[in-house]
């Protein structure tokens, strides 16, 4: 096991890798191949999602102060991961949370993402090559001492049939949900809009719902994400299902809002399709407290303006820049990585 000081410098120096200008064009070939990998993963949304994974989960203050609460293990243990792949290195905090705990790290990278996580593994071992000894990139867990597993509610279950018998993480279907008081301003929805449409909604961060007043009025929204139209218009796989979308809800007369890429429909569901968001009235605030009590495993974040003052919300705009103590399914990882072995 190779000491935590030498694990923090590597990951410090692949953060400072990404964020150094001199390497933008290695940067722009890791974009381009996570792209022709996955059409979803348009380069400039992986070079965002790079740069934001340096600045939130890499820098040198940020891992010291996040580790000094988890001991290391006394006998490391062999973690397989079996990765999600929905947005660029979706994954790469479970690899960070296995390797900073001492463990070996046996990756089962999900297809849609597994060009840009190798590079990053490649670039990691550069700058620390003993890290070799700590990563697998694997086919099957077989061999794994603990599991964390990342999937659908359908792989859910597949995953508790078989990683039932040893110490596991397993993580279904969340999405997010934001609550809005009709007093936002024109800032707030703009970056509203980055919650719901950043990475084309495909993440569990993504805002699928939004709670409203009885009596909002849409159109300030739809002027405040108006400049996105071009980012969308001109994405073919997410036009498709936007054009999907609208014929469904006109062949079936679904009463709607659209603004010629997103499309509005009331609905009590918390998950909305791709180019979809759906929308609830509320007459008081604690209508919204008694209508999620049944609902908290499936929601990942609550996003709300500051006014509202909403209890551990996130700041609209910010939903797509976890911290490395944002869990997912806010479960800690690193405290069930630490109670092994």
């Amino acid at each position: 096991m190779i000491s935590r000081i030498k694990q923090i410098n590597a990951f410090t120096q692949l953060g400072s890798f990404i964020e150094d200008p001199q390497n933008q064009a290695i940067l722009s070939d890791w974009c381009q191949a996570a792209y022709l990998k996955n059409n979803w993963f348009k380069p400039e949304l992986v070079q965002q999602s790079l740069l934001a994974l340096a600045e939130q989960y890499l820098r040198k203050n940020k891992l010291e102060a996040w580790l000094e609460k988890y001991p290391l293990p006394n006998s490391p243990c062999k973690v397989g991961v079996v990765m999600a792949g929905n947005i660029p290195a979706v994954g790469f905090h479970d690899v960070l949370c296995v390797l900073a705990s001492g463990h070996t790290l046996l990756a089962k990278p999900s297809t849609d993402d597994q060009a840009l996580m190798l590079l990053l593994l490649q670039k990691l071992i550069s700058f620390e090559p003993s890290l070799a000894e700590q990563i697998q990139i694997v086919d099957r867990l077989n061999e794994a001492d603990a599991y964390i597993a990342t999937g659908s509610d359908n792989t859910a279950r597949y995953f508790h049939y078989y990683f039932a018998k040893k110490p596991h993480i397993i993580r279904k279907n969340r999405t997010s949900i934001a609550i809005l008081t009709g007093e936002e301003t024109h800032e707030e929805l703009k970056a509203l809009g980055e919650d719901v449409l950043k990475y084309y909604g495909l993440g569990c961060r993504n805002v699928s719902k939004i709670y409203v007043p009885k009596d909002y009025e849409f159109t300030p929204f739809y002027e405040a994400i108006e400049p996105m139209a071009d980012r969308f218009l001109n994405h073919h796989k997410y036009f498709n299902n936007y054009e999907y979308n609208k014929s469904i809800v006109l062949i079936n007369r679904v009463p709607h809002f659209d603004n010629g890429f997103l499309i509005l429909t009331e609905s009590p569901a918390l998950v909305s399709p791709i180019s979809m968001l759906h929308y609830q009235r509320y007459e008081r605030l604690t209508d919204i407290e008694e209508s999620l009590v049944d609902q908290q495993e499936k929601i990942q974040c609550v996003i709300s303006s500051s006014q509202l003052n909403w209890p551990h919300s996130i700041e609209m705009g910010k939903s797509q820049s976890p911290g490395l103590s944002d869990y997912a399914d806010n479960v800690d990882t690193m405290k069930f990585l630490s109670s092994l072995g």
